[in-house]
């Protein structure tokens, strides 16, 4: 029995965690993330393939190869959280459950930030909890495809 594979899928900006605001983002890396969440899936008995873009053409295009290679996706849009359509449409053509993940609570930041496209396809979201909301997402996902 082979376990499920859940994409983790980062958009702009995101590479530079740890560097960038870190009053408001903390001081962990992407790859620090991507390393708690291996170590998780891999008790959870899931596989996870962290990825990351400052394209959205780019982020549309791996929620479309993740139709066909993963079961699950948790996805932190990033800013195009508040404005691409565009990955809105490439989740609603995915089947299996979406968790939209955000360091920050974006209801505390600036108004243009509390709106969110990704949320209208999302099974769930989790926003502020820092990088941690990446582990409580992948615990769901496990609870979910259970």
């Amino acid at each position: 029995m082979s376990s499920a594979m859940i994409h983790i899928l980062n958009g702009p900006n995101l590479n530079l965690l740890g560097q960038r605001q870190p009053e408001i983002y903390g001081h962990e890396t992407l790859d620090d993330v991507a390393r708690a969440c291996a170590q998780l899936g891999q008790e959870l008995g899931l596989q996870t393939e962290c990825l990351q873009t400052n394209h959205e053409g780019a982020l549309v295009e791996m929620i479309q190869q993740a139709r066909h290679a993963a079961q699950g996706i948790i996805i932190n849009p990033a800013a195009y959280t508040h404005t691409s359509v565009a990955i809105l449409d490439a989740l609603s053509a995915f089947e299996g459950p979406v968790i939209e993940v955000h360091i920050s609570n974006i209801h505390k930041r600036e108004s243009f930030r509390h709106h969110s496209y990704v949320s209208a396809r999302a099974d769930a979201v989790i926003a502020g909890c820092g990088t941690q909301g990446y582990l409580l997402a992948l615990r769901h996902i496990a609870h979910v495809l259970g």
